[in-house]
């Protein structure tokens, strides 16, 4: 006979099982709607930061576009100041020239002064005497000195002002090297987007560099090395408007007083009558070693300055082998060669330049030994025709040196015999 087996278990009540239904119900009820609140704050949010991020995004990108439109316009600004400066600089530099070519060409007219004094030292007796002729000459003298100087002066502030320029433009290179960067920069920054693929997450990047400046300081800078480089330009203008008229009165008043120590020559040579003897063999054989010894000067000095470049091709060449990368900074077989070149070319340098000092101090003992002979000529030379020469040789103030032929040539007689120019420049010299 079969029997009832009951499963021993707890036993719920229907009231139980009907509340545990609905609390199963209103708790999934209750479950969605906070997660459709959840969903409706979250796309909300995600709203609201979407459109942040992408004005954010876009107030970036103006204010690089604003930064970089300044820079740029500070860059053109630099630009042109550049280029005022450099073209200062050069104007600069040719009136420079010019003043120091103007202070180079008072050497011809003080040489031919002090040779006229000089000759005139040679009249004998009764004719050495104090004359409007000697008072013209040294006073002559003073006008060219008191000119060099005053040209010497001007060419030190010349040399000073462009060195200030040149400083002005390390700056403003500095600055403008400093923006061109900056604005690299920026443009990279301002091209990247998400699709970028060096883009990434970095270490801290709200820190504030050291060194960092101010907007403010940033353009003073910038100000300020303008503002620098234009007084330096206007006092550099003014320099020079200083320099052209130093020239202009300088050479007036070299001019002025050629003018009256030649009349007072001419008025002189009216008065005198003496004769004048001739020693010019030595003289002549002497010239034309010195114009030989110049030569082989000029040739000394062109071999060495080939062979310094060369040390200098040598030395770039080994310096720029020292940046060979790694295991590639060996001593190798053209090591060795360029360090004996380099060997070779100090020795044979050295042995150039103490061949060039002897070959120069043979060339001055041979303008010593000229002006001794030419000491001679005039000793026997009277006042007539020393006088004669004097006026001879200031025709060299206003003859250009090419074309210049000395009309009075010996002692006895005068001659119209043309001399070379190298001939000319080597008397001058002398």
């Amino acid at each position: 006979m079969a029997t009832l087996s009951v499963k021993p278990s707890q036993r719920y009540q229907l009231p139980d099982w009907r509340i545990n239904s609905y609390l199963l119900s209103t708790n999934a009820e209750r479950q969605r709607d906070a997660s459709h609140q959840i969903r409706q704050e979250a796309r909300v949010l995600r709203n609201e930061t979407n459109n942040q991020t992408i004005w954010d995004e876009h107030d970036t990108k103006t204010r690089l576009a604003e930064r970089i439109d300044t820079i740029n316009r500070w860059k053109e600004m630099l630009d042109k100041c550049l280029t005022d400066l450099d073209a200062e600089i050069d104007c600069l530099a040719q009136m420079k020239e010019s003043a120091e070519q103007n202070l180079q060409a008072k050497n011809l007219p003080l040489d031919v002064a002090i040779e006229c004094l000089t000759l005139r030292e040679s009249r004998r007796d009764i004719d050495v005497v104090k004359d409007p002729v000697e008072d013209e000459l040294l006073k002559e003298v003073e006008v060219i000195e008191a000119t060099r100087k005053v040209l010497q002066e001007k060419i030190s502030q010349a040399f000073e002002q462009l060195c200030l320029l040149q400083e002005v433009r390390q700056q403003l290179n500095s600055d403008h090297r400093g923006k061109m960067e900056t604005l690299d920069i920026d443009r990279g920054c301002l091209s990247l987007d998400l699709t970028s693929p060096n883009i990434s997450l970095k270490i801290n990047p709200t820190r504030v560099p050291s060194g960092s400046t101010t907007l403010k300081e940033w353009d003073d800078f910038s100000q300020f090395n303008k503002n620098h480089a234009e007084a330096e330009i206007k006092a550099a203008m003014e320099l020079r408007e200083t320099i052209t008229l130093t020239i202009a009165q300088t050479n007036n008043e070299l001019e002025s007083q050629r003018v009256a120590t030649e009349f007072a020559f001419r008025k002189r040579l009216r008065e005198m009558e003496s004769v004048y003897s001739e020693l010019k063999w030595q003289e002549k054989n002497t010239l034309e070693e010195i114009a030989e010894l110049q030569e082989d000067i000029r040739h000394l000095e062109e071999d060495l300055r080939r062979k310094i470049m060369n040390l200098k091709l040598a030395h770039t060449r080994l310096e720029s082998r020292t940046y060979r990368p790694n295991v590639e900074l060996c001593r190798d077989q053209a090591q060795y060669g360029l360090t004996d070149e380099v060997h070779q070319l100090e020795a044979t340098i050295t042995i150039l330049k103490q061949k060039l000092a002897q070959t120069q101090d043979a060339l001055d003992a041979l303008y010593k030994h000229l002006a001794r002979l030419q000491a001679a000529i005039a000793c026997k030379a009277n006042s007539m025709l020393l006088d004669k020469k004097c006026m001879d040789t200031r025709r060299k103030l206003t003859v250009p040196a090419e074309k210049f032929v000395p009309q009075v040539d010996t002692f006895t007689r005068t001659s119209n015999r043309p001399l070379s120019p190298l001939t000319t420049c080597q008397l001058e010299r002398a």
